[in-house]
């Protein structure tokens, strides 16, 4: 008796096993999920904290796994089939604090698929082998105020289910970035490919940044190898942003936590400064660039760091080597470390302050506006970006080339950049035997005026060598001559011509000894003193005893103090002004001859006109009275001597061989000083410019 009850109960059991589970996949096969369409959508949406719905049809069928699939279960239970469920077309909207912006929706879905291992359910796990989203459409939004759509603010209550997926496969999608705060409107076109080398995923980028035209191409490892934590993430990028090109190929270690960021990177373009539309680093003009090097870094938005170290390269024909860390830190984030030069060439700095010509500022795409009858540079400086960045860089150069030979054998600079003021302190040149240095602050924190800098800037000069600093002239070979000065300016301007047009203090410099001649001046790039020595001496050799300078400024005028030339020949005294703003010379050359010199014609010279095109002539007035009294002595002095008496206006006995030369030394010995220059000082002498120039 007991064995048939046993038995009809073990058979009860196992047709209750079999009929009950056939029973739900019959109510399953045959249920309209659609029905439940509504429920998914409120419970998502609750959950995502957006609106969530399903707008197209919503399925479920059972479908044996295929076998090559990652996470297939290997055993005689994958005979079974696993319910696969298919929505079609599914919208995700933005936050409710982000409806107004446009498009108004997250996402868009064409198809999303599933599959479900139903043995999994039973430890209370969901356990998907494959995720699939075909051409799902994404866009990622920013506003101004710093709100984005992507962050999911909404808490999700615990739940003692598991999820397990091993693979997501992505088919055609779209990612779009706006963001306004970066000035971006990018969009990506990511595809799944096969394994390539760990690779899963490439992508295609086309849009824009800051203006600039962004394009580019890649690979990355598969979506789901983002969970593995010990396996580092693959990433493969080539990437133009207008003429700047960027290639990197490395790896992400613990991409769920951004921890560590390993790869080669490799930077060109028309100039650093164009970076930062890109990065947001402040990067001084230059010539067109390449570097390489290896870039490390943490991504944690908290405590970022990135170090491009090892790096070397080209700008313009110097090349650079170094290491720079990048820091994230409160106030500003810091740009630091140390960038060597072994061989620079004078002419890739003069992108530094808009020296460069117009053609190649339109080539490192700045405004071509230096006026063609202008020396001084008028492009001004992004004084709006300094306050955006601190940075303590290190530079130096070995060895120095310039067009005509300049023997410049080391040039080294701290640049400090801290809350929008930039200094270089110290800025020497190893020169001509001698040195030149520097000390430069420019503040250009907005404190000043908008766009506007405030600038101090010290130079000496002390014991510069003739014959080394003209190493291609050979008459100056056996010269001892030396050059020492000093100059002390202050000033207010957004561009070297403007600081220099507002600039206000002393610049004292002498040269002793050596020789002078039109062709000394010309290899100094002195055009003005080509044509001047020419009219006095011709071009030949003229031995020089003293050459000093004594120039005050005030308000961009330099007003000579004192300013002699003492020569074997002659003692040149120079008085005027040069006008530093309007670019105009307005001097005076008085040239007295020492001893007898027959012929000396002791007409002052005036040199007027623009620093571009100087004109140099003589005082007609003053000629033609000393030719008046040659005339006259000639009619009234006996016939055999009025040869020599119509010469006699014309012989200068000059003051003999002393000279202010002595005065002038001890003068330049006494260092100048710059006024201190406030906002209220500096309005008042832009006025009396104003009034003067008026005038």
């Amino acid at each position: 008796m007991n064995n048939p009850r046993r038995t009809k109960k073990t058979l009860a059991v196992i047709t209750a096993l079999i009929i009950v589970p056939a029973l739900v996949v019959v109510v399953l096969l045959n249920f309209d999920w659609n029905r439940a369409k509504p429920w998914l959508n409120a419970r998502a949406s609750e959950i995502f904290g957006r609106p969530f719905a399903i707008i197209g049809d919503l399925s479920l069928t059972w479908e044996q796994q295929a076998a090559e699939l990652p996470g297939q279960d290997k055993s005689w239970l994958a005979v079974f089939p696993w319910p696969h469920l298919i929505a079609q077309d599914i919208h995700i909207g933005n936050p409710p604090d982000m409806k107004e912006l446009k498009p108004g929706e997250m996402a868009i879905i064409k198809q999303f698929t599933f599959s479900l291992n139903p043995l999994a359910l039973l430890k209370k796990k969901l356990a998907i082998p494959e995720l699939h989203f075909e051409s799902p459409v994404v866009n990622l939004l920013r506003s101004t105020d710093g709100r984005n759509n992507w962050a999911f603010r909404h808490k999700v209550t615990l739940s003692p289910w598991q999820l397990e997926l091993q693979r997501v496969v992505i088919t055609k999608a779209s990612v779009r970035l706006i963001d306004t705060i970066k000035h971006a409107d990018v969009t990506a076109d990511i595809d799944t490919i096969n394994a390539n080398q760990g690779y899963g995923v490439d992508w295609q980028l086309h849009g824009k940044i800051n203006g600039e035209t962004v394009s580019g191409n890649g690979k990355a490892g598969a979506v789901l190898s983002l969970q593995h934590q010990t396996v580092p993430y693959p990433i493969m990028a080539n990437l133009h942003m207008g003429k700047t090109v960027i290639e990197i190929a490395g790896t992400l270690t613990k991409p769920t936590d951004l921890v560590a960021l390993d790869m080669r990177l490799k930077l060109s373009g028309v100039s650093m400064g164009r970076l930062y539309a890109l990065s947001g680093i402040v990067l001084p003009e230059t010539p067109p660039f390449a570097t390489e090097g290896h870039l490390i870094g943490s991504l944690n938005p908290h405590s970022s760091r990135w170090v491009y170290e090892k790096f070397t390269g080209k700008v313009g024909s110097s090349d650079i080597a170094g290491s720079l860390t990048y820091q994230s830190k409160q106030p500003r984030d810091l740009l630091s470390g140390t960038v060597v030069s072994h061989l620079l060439h004078f002419s890739d700095l003069a992108p530094l302050i808009g020296a460069d010509s117009n053609t190649d500022k339109s080539k490192r795409g700045a405004v071509a506006d230096q006026p063609t009858d202008k020396v001084l540079p008028v492009e001004p400086f992004k004084t709006e970006r300094w306050s955006s960045i601190d940075a303590d860089i290190k530079f130096s150069a070995e060895k120095i080339i310039r067009e005509k030979a300049l023997p410049i054998n080391k040039l080294t600079t701290n640049l400090h950049l801290q809350d929008g003021v930039l200094s270089l302190l110290p800025l020497n040149f190893n020169l001509a035997g001698g040195s030149l240095s520097s000390a430069i602050t420019l503040d250009g924190s907005g404190r000043t005026g908008k766009n506007a800098i405030k600038a101090t800037i010290k130079m000496s000069a002390r014991h510069l060598k003739l014959k080394q600093l003209f190493p291609t002239l050979q008459l100056l070979q056996a010269s001892a001559g030396e050059i020492n000065g000093d100059t002390a300016l202050s000033s207010v301007g957004n561009s070297v011509a403007s600081l220099l047009g507002s600039s206000n203090g002393e610049i004292k410099f002498l040269i002793s000894q050596g020789t002078i001649s039109a062709l000394l001046l010309e290899e100094m790039g002195l055009n003005i003193g080509n044509v001047i020595l020419t009219r006095l001496f011709g071009d030949k050799q003229v031995k020089l005893n003293c050459m000093a300078t004594d120039f005050a400024v005030t308000n961009g005028l330099m007003q000579t103090r004192s300013f002699i030339i003492d020569t074997e020949d002659a003692v040149i005294n120079v008085s005027g002004n040069i006008n530093l703003a309007q670019e105009q010379l307005n001097l005076t050359i008085n040239t007295d001859s020492k001893g007898l010199r027959v012929l000396s014609l002791r007409a002052p010279l005036y040199v007027i006109g623009s620093f571009k095109q100087p004109d140099v002539s003589v005082d007609k007035v003053i000629l033609a009275m000393k030719a008046g009294g040659a005339i006259a002595l000639a009619v009234l002095a006996p016939v055999a001597l009025a040869p020599v008496a119509a010469l006699i206006p014309l012989i200068n006995t000059g003051p003999g061989e002393n000279s202010d030369c002595a005065r002038l030394l001890a003068d330049a010995r006494i260092k100048p000083v710059a006024p201190s220059l406030n906002k209220k000082t500096h309005h008042k002498k832009l006025h009396r410019k104003k009034r003067h120039i008026k005038q």
